[in-house]
């Protein structure tokens, strides 16, 4: 889902009471949900030697010719050479999945022409982290990560995900206000990672983790990854994060500054620093990484990528269910709700839940009941929203075959392996 030019020209300075203004102005436009988005990132690998590494000539040979593709939605190139389609805002979830499908058919269709493949994995699990792109951005966001150590450039070079993007939801209390969803977002989406972990190895060996990905996260500054302590007032608990959080980096001419310790709010203050435009403030948002970013819309941004052609749609229809139709967001909040007590005292993904979550998937018994109520509410939900026949019966069988038996993708690859299974459970 695209985000708006909401902070402005580059060009006009910005104070600290601006700022706040600002980011409490844009986090949360509020109103009936009325859109649906998806952001799906892919793994690129080689359709016969999944294990071999692309060559860089090879994949700029491939994006070249994506990047000519007459796509619906936007296409970018991540890092590592990741692949991501960003759906425009769609009116529905049926619309919303038909475009994406026809997208990622050209773009499979391309790739074939190469010998390559669009590989569904939260982690590479084979090969390690190697950054594709050389830009002052990357240059400066690999040194910012490389301080709390290697899990940046994994999740830079070597990692996909699902992002659901909703709209924000009504001003008013209950299930379709703001609030409430802000709130059911950061407990539902521990439950998301269990029920979608798909990384359990990286560099050929088991991690110990179902979702390696979110334990990454983890590992980084809880400044840019964490979310804000849930309160009753989201939008200045948004605020208070967005302007305290560390800088990533200085925008200019040449290399970008990369200071160390800098929030944005002591940017505001500095007397020794360019002051800090609009844009910058834009820029130093796109920076941050909670699991559940507000961006006028909520970008849910905690899920593995999914395997299979069709995988990437059971998150999408089961997270778009769950809040948007009032009986299944009802549902949804009762069974997250003995969950909240694992969730207090630290905000995702930094908290026993979170951690619990992505270590041990739905083998957690709390986990494994919310997951299944919350399975169930979306696909008595999904033709209430118009989904197709398709979608419906991709909800179902996932449930079949994970929810329900207590699994998750992550399990299938450890089962291929099974010398690896006893390294990476409890």
């Amino acid at each position: 889902m695209s985000v708006p030019p909401e902070c402005g020209v580059d060009g006009a300075a910005v104070t600290e009471h601006q700022a706040e203004a600002l980011v409490e102005g844009i986090c949360f436009r509020t109103g009936p949900p009325r859109s649906v988005g998806v952001e799906v990132e892919w793994l690129v690998h080689r359709e016969r030697a999944p294990h071999d590494s692309v060559g860089r000539e090879e994949l700029e040979a491939v994006h070249a010719v994506l990047r000519t593709l007459p796509l619906t939605s936007g296409l970018s190139v991540e890092p590592g050479g990741q692949v991501e389609l960003s759906s425009r805002p769609a009116p529905s979830l049926t619309r919303c999945v038909s475009e994406v499908s026809a997208d990622l058919e050209a773009v499979r269709t391309a790739l074939r022409e190469f010998g390559l493949t669009l590989a569904g994995m939260g982690v590479d699990p084979w090969n390690p982290p190697r950054r594709f792109l050389r830009e002052p951005r990357y240059d400066a966001m690999e040194a910012c990560l490389d301080r709390t150590g290697p899990a940046g450039r994994i999740l830079m070079c070597s990692s996909a995900s699902v992002q659901v993007c909703l709209d924000a939801g009504r001003e008013e209390p209950g299930v379709m206000g703001f609030a409430r969803r802000w709130w059911l977002a950061h407990h539902l989406g521990a439950v998301l990672v269990a029920a979608f972990a798909n990384s359990p190895m990286a560099e050929g060996r088991a991690t110990g983790w179902l979702s390696t990905r979110q334990q990454m996260w983890t590992e980084l500054d809880p400044g840019r990854a964490g979310g804000p302590l849930l309160s009753h007032d989201p939008r200045r608990a948004w605020v208070r994060r967005v302007l305290d959080a560390p800088l990533m980096c200085i925008r200019r001419d040449g290399p970008w500054e990369v200071p160390d310790g800098v929030s944005f709010r002591e940017w505001t203050r500095s007397r020794g620093m360019r002051p800090p435009t609009h844009a910058d403030l834009d820029y130093h948002i796109s920076t941050l990484f909670p699991p559940v970013r507000p961006r006028g819309h909520l970008e849910l941004r905690m899920i593995d990528a999914q395997p299979g052609e069709d995988g990437w749609i059971v998150p999408l229809a089961v997270v778009t269910a769950l809040f948007d139709d009032p009986t299944a967001a009802t549902l949804a909040n009762g069974a997250v709700e003995p969950l909240a007590e694992r969730a207090a005292g630290a905000p995702p993904p930094h908290n026993p839940l979170w951690t619990d979550a992505a270590r041990h998937g739905l083998a957690d018994p709390q986990l494994k009941r919310a997951a299944v109520t919350c399975f169930a509410a979306a696909l008595d939900a999904l033709p209430r929203l118009g989904a197709s026949t398709r979608v419906v019966d991709a909800v179902a069988a996932y449930a079949d075959r994970y929810v329900h038996r207590g699994r998750c993708p992550a399990d299938d690859v450890l089962d291929r392996d099974p010398s690896v299974r006893p390294r990476a459970r409890r």
